[in-house]
């Protein structure tokens, strides 16, 4: 019973926000068609946007770390992690293809949860709608591409951004698909919902 009434609650969730999904497909396509029509240049953003973020982070964690100095005895960690952080940044930019490796591992690692986490989801939806299999298979998808990226890495970086660039637009699409489906379903009154699944 409890269950039951998670499983419906989560339903509605979705079947609310189902914009979201379908903005989620549309942008994933989007980004896409950019990384294929531009894979040197997607890559080069990746590997600086990442170096960025990574030394601006580290920036503000000594900047904390220093004004907490003199309250807090645990302050040299967040020293420690800031300064960790900064070198990243600075490696990304120093050394863009070692970083862009790593950074592969990371999305390729992204994929597999995101994917097992999706078809988790799709599992638990599949007494509460019709077509609850696009979202596992964008979870699918989403577990081959993350494995694929860790078996081939060395098939160049380039070769796996078009990967990347052929499963956000596929993702995107299932996703986008799954959003029109719960915009249906938003339709229709919730007895009908739970009969008809």
């Amino acid at each position: 019973m409890v269950r039951g009434l998670h499983n419906h609650l989560f339903m509605m969730v979705l079947v609310k926000n189902w914009w979201a999904l379908a903005l989620r497909g549309l942008i994933g396509i989007a980004f896409g068609v950019f990384i294929i029509a531009r894979p040197a240049a997607a890559l080069t953003a990746l590997v600086l946007v990442f170096g960025a973020y990574a030394f601006m982070d580290g920036v503000f964690s000594v900047i904390a770390a220093l004004r907490g100095a003199r309250r807090d005895r645990s302050w040299w960690a967040l020293l420690l992690s800031g300064l960790a952080g900064m070198l990243v940044g600075l490696g990304a930019f120093v050394l863009p293809a070692l970083t862009a490796l790593v950074l592969l591992y990371v999305i390729a690692l992204w994929a597999v949860v995101t994917g097992v986490l999706e078809v988790t989801a799709a599992v638990r939806l599949r007494e509460q709608i019709a077509h609850e299999w696009l979202l596992g298979l964008s979870g699918v998808l989403s577990i081959l591409f993350g494995v694929l990226i860790m078996i081939a890495p060395a098939a160049g970086a380039l070769a796996v951004v078009l990967l990347i660039g052929a499963y956000t637009i596929v993702s995107g699409l299932v996703l986008l698909a799954l959003g029109f489906r719960l915009r249906a379903a938003a339709r229709v009154p919730e007895h009908m919902m739970r009969r008809a699944a």
